[in-house]
């Protein structure tokens, strides 16, 4: 595993840098998840707080619109009459009294939160009463309604807009404080100075918090401040608490969520007044309280990035795998290349960048393998020439010693022909016994070619004039493949000279173009017919058996393509009746210090 990772293979290179990436990626994937979830559970958080003091609120609306309903059941009730009861304990006013508080007590009881209600009390100055609720009733109940110093207070509100106040309770068998709702008889049998009050109880409010109890601290109270019910309210919070209840009553918002900070801590505060009662319920949750919700959301978030990364390492070696495959398959191709196998294997070859190199592979091992075989080919066309040559040479030491032999016998006879051409002949045989493919200079080259021009002018007669122009002198040490010029003066005085019948001229003309060595041999003879030019160089001439070296024109175009590549050679370019041009083109090389450059 280590050597996975931490190796110098291009694998393990591309497994730190896939895996850097997407370290870096899972860290950013991570970073952003934290965030957005944080966010998001801001937002859940805020959303739900906000819907839950909704859902509190939209409870209390029901119940105040129910009680206010009550209320007005009884006001405008018509058959209530409490003159009747109080002028007399008749059995006629007293089944009266029993009608009137049957039917008080139905409203109560068709009413989700009757239960709630400390009494329903119609009353008149005089001493009529009737009455039901969840507390004991007394005689002294109305009384104690009118001493309340309240009533006055709550007949002056509007019951659009009636908001409710928080009162000690009047009634005799119930302690604690109440919520009055009160209205004037106004019914068409009603007597004046009568009254309906309904005194709610807290605990409805106090119950409500309770049965959607979301574990945060919530505080019910009236529009003046006055505290109907709370949950979870430390008695060390209440001062605090009522600081902030002034700031929200202030804010001139009905509802709305707000951060701020309370008993030291950073909190969210949703809350929500009902226009018409006054009543407001806020709740608070710290933000701290949310620090469960984030410890889950870096707990996820680790094992997200170390998943990440685990994927991420598997996914890398797979992919490393699918990328070092073609590339063993490459590198064992390569192999058998080196052994000497040149087979294209269409294996390593594709459309991606790897198998691109595959096909270059195979496209040069068949290139290799073309070229070999082309070397083999030209080394055994260079040894069937070499075979060739030494067979034509005979045994240099009898001929030199004939020739010698020869030579003083003229010297001694006086005849200066003879002793001329022998030396000549001695000296074209000594070149030609020390081998045909060895490289001498242009100077050396000239001077066998003059021996061999010596012999050809005795044979015919002083028939040709032999012409060298030489356009630099340091051509002179200018490197050519020896015997290279003689095969073409021999051809201008056999082909081009001699069947003419006439004196001619052959002029070797020596100069470079750059780095290109370019001699020119041009006869004045009869020319190359058109459809003889094309079998002259194609290998399809044969060398006549009276040629001096038994090296044709094929040849010495041949020797210089072995010697120096397809690009040099010989060019012909003729014109029958006119003359004949052949062109010698090779690499310029020097001979210096033993080896040429």
């Amino acid at each position: 595993m280590r050597e996975l990772i931490w190796g110098k293979t291009l694998r393990s290179r591309l497994i730190r840098y896939n895996f850097f990436i997407i370290w870096v990626i899972a860290i950013f994937v991570s970073v952003c998840t934290y965030i957005t979830a944080s966010r998001k559970t801001l937002e859940v958080a805020k959303n739900s707080l906000q819907h839950h003091v909704e859902s509190i609120s939209y409870r209390y609306q029901l119940a105040y619109e129910e009680m206010i309903n009550i209320v007005l059941n009884c006001t405008e009730r018509k058959t209530f009459n409490l003159g009747e009861i109080g002028r007399g304990l008749t059995p006629g006013a007293r089944k009266k009294g029993l009608d009137y508080a049957e039917l008080i007590k139905d409203y109560c009881a068709i009413s989700e939160y009757g239960d709630y209600i400390v009494k329903l009390s119609v009353f008149d100055d005089r001493g009529g009463m009737v009455q039901t609720g969840s507390s004991f009733g007394s005689t002294d109940d109305a009384k104690g309604i009118l001493d309340g110093g309240w009533l006055d207070r709550e007949l002056d509100k509007t019951m659009d807009s009636y908001e409710l106040d928080l009162v000690d309770s009047p009634f005799f068998q119930h302690e604690g404080q109440v919520l009055p709702i009160a209205r004037t008889l106004t019914g068409s049998r009603a007597v004046p100075g009568g009254w309906v009050v309904l005194c709610l109880s807290t605990d409805l409010f106090q119950d409500v918090l309770k049965d959607t109890s979301g574990g945060q601290e919530a505080v019910v109270v009236t529009s003046e401040g006055k505290r109907i019910a709370s949950l979870y309210e430390p008695e060390d919070h209440r001062e605090e608490n009522d600081r902030v209840i002034r700031q929200l009553q202030q804010s001139g918002q009905d509802k709305g969520l707000l951060e701020m900070k309370i008993h030291g801590r950073n909190s969210l505060v949703a809350f929500e007044q009902y226009d018409r009662s006054g009543v407001m319920v806020y709740e608070t949750i710290t933000l701290d309280s949310l620090s469960n919700d984030r410890f889950m959301i870096i707990q996820t978030v680790i094992i997200m990035f170390a998943a990440c990364l685990i994927f991420g390492f598997i996914l890398s070696v797979l992919i490393t795998n699918q990328i070092k495959k073609p590339i063993d398959r490459l590198v064992r191709h390569i192999g058998h290349v080196a052994a000497g196998n040149f087979t294209r294997d269409p294996d390593i070859e594709g459309e991606d960048e790897i198998g691109t190199v595959g096909k270059v592979v195979n496209d040069m091992s068949e290139r290799i393998d073309t070229l070999m075989a082309e070397r083999l080919e030209h080394e055994k066309e260079k040894g069937d020439l070499e075979l060739k040559m030494l067979q034509a040479q005979i045994n240099p030491h009898f001929l030199y010693n004939t020739l010698d032999s020869i030579r003083w016998i003229a010297v001694i006879q006086k005849n200066s022909g003879i002793v001329k051409m022998v030396t000549a002949l001695s000296g074209l045989l000594k070149n030609m016994a020390k081998g045909f493919n060895e490289k001498v200079t242009l100077q050396k080259e000239l001077d066998f070619l003059g021996d061999y021009v010596t012999i050809e002018k005795v044979k015919y007669v002083e028939l040709f004039d032999l012409e060298v122009r030489v356009d630099e002198p340091e051509l002179y040490e200018a490197l050519v493949i020896k015997l290279t010029l003689q095969p073409l003066v021999e051809n201008a005085i056999f082909n081009g000279i001699e069947p003419g019948g006439k004196h001619g001229t052959i002029l070797i003309h020596a100069y470079r173009e750059g780095d290109v060595f370019i001699i020119k041999v041009r006869d004045n003879g009869v020319g190359i017919a058109r459809e003889k030019m094309a079998s002259i160089l194609n290998h399809t001439e044969k060398v006549k058996g009276s040629s001096m070296s038994g090296i044709g024109l094929p040849n010495v175009d041949r020797r210089i393509k072995l010697n120096y590549g397809e690009e040099y050679g010989l060019t012909i370019e003729s014109q029958e009746g006119e003359f004949t041009e052949i062109t010698i083109k090779m690499p310029l090389e020097y001979e210096c210090e033993g080896e040429s450059r």
